[in-house]
């Protein structure tokens, strides 16, 4: 990737879940990290940095329809472009 590509701004609330309203498809053609409480989080499925808190998956636990569980957990979010 080149320097002079556009990126869009980061939101302060982004989502992987295509369905959820807060997934911006134009961010995810990037790649983006997560850093929560200081260290880098490579399995975040949904982030708030105003709100401070994350979801992560709890384990390979899923719901009945194939989605994975996820627990919030809150604390210092930092979403940065890699």
């Amino acid at each position: 990737m080149s320097q002079t590509d556009e990126r869009p701004a980061l939101p302060d609330h982004l989502s992987i879940d295509p369905r959820s309203p807060h997934h911006n498809a134009a961010v995810f053609q990037h790649d983006i990290g997560i850093r929560f409480n200081d260290k880098e989080r490579f399995d975040v499925e949904e982030y708030c940095v105003s709100e401070g808190w994350v979801r992560v998956p709890v384990g390979k636990t899923v719901d009945r329809k194939g989605r994975s569980l996820t627990i919030k957990l809150k604390g210092k979010v930092e979403a940065f472009y890699r």
